[in-house]
């Protein structure tokens, strides 16, 4: 079983920055691809970016150059630093798990707040 915890939410100004944490469990982590997805009041969820296995990363166009995934297979930690953020970026931020080709497991989610 892959458990993943979110931290690193919280309020900022619009054009802060915060970076978020996933620490995720299991003893294979290094094979696992991980996406960042968030969701908004009244909106669907919608993946934000992904790091894959080998590192390879994709973004959702409406964050590109602004926020960037990466990982640390040392610490099973997948981070997403969020720079020049935005008030339409408010969301409950989700790290989700996709491992054993077919297994995926979510977080509980984590509170970001874009406001002046």
């Amino acid at each position: 079983q892959v458990h993943l915890v979110e931290s690193g939410g919280g309020l900022v100004q619009p054009g802060g920055s915060l970076r978020l944490s996933c620490a995720v469990s299991g003893s294979s982590f290094s094979t696992y691809n991980i996406a960042w997805y968030r969701q908004a009041p009244g909106k669907q969820r919608e993946l934000v970016a992904r790091i894959f296995s080998m590192g390879t990363t994709n973004y959702a166009d409406s964050v590109k150059g602004r926020l960037a995934i990466s990982r640390d297979n040392a610490n099973n930690t997948v981070y997403l630093q969020m720079n020049r953020l935005k008030p339409e970026d408010t969301a409950v931020y989700y790290c989700y798990a996709e491992y054993y080709s077919t297994k995926g497991a979510w977080g509980q989610g984590t509170q970001v707040t874009v406001s002046s």
